[in-house]
């Protein structure tokens, strides 16, 4: 809950309790007889419960949608990371193939080198040899 979100139910419960307590002091101090005064603070008790009712019903409404957004949001964001993750992999393949494709010639001439070089050596200390 954001800090506006926070002050503004304060200030609605604020609202509603004040109004419930202005209401009944009222009554209190207003020339009426019993049987008018309990009416009217029944009356009124029952207007403070329909507005903390219809109250309490926003914010549970205002609570799911905040929370099926949450979830559509956070749905969208584990897709797109799927997506973002198998495209990464799909390059890192792409690199690896052509990295191996460019390197076989190297390696074949390497190999012929290696094989050249051996040859050499051999030659050499079988020339050794005879001497």
């Amino acid at each position: 809950m954001t800090k506006n979100e926070g002050t503004l139910k304060g200030l609605v419960i604020g609202l509603l309790a004040g109004g419930a307590i202005g209401a009944i002091l009222a009554l209190l101090y207003a020339p009426k007889s019993g049987k008018e005064l309990r009416a009217e603070i029944r009356e009124r008790a029952d207007e403070f419960r329909d507005d903390a009712e219809e109250y309490i019903s926003s914010v549970r409404s205002k609570a799911g949608d905040i929370v099926t957004e949450a979830k559509k949001r956070s749905e969208n964001l584990i897709t797109d990371a799927k997506r973002k993750a198998d495209t990464l992999l799909v390059d890192a393949e792409n690199v690896i193939k052509d990295a191996r494709q460019k390197a076989g010639p190297v390696a074949e001439e390497a190999a012929r080198v290696k094989n050249a070089v051996k040859a050499g050596v051999e030659t050499f200390r079988e020339e050794r040899r005879r001497s």
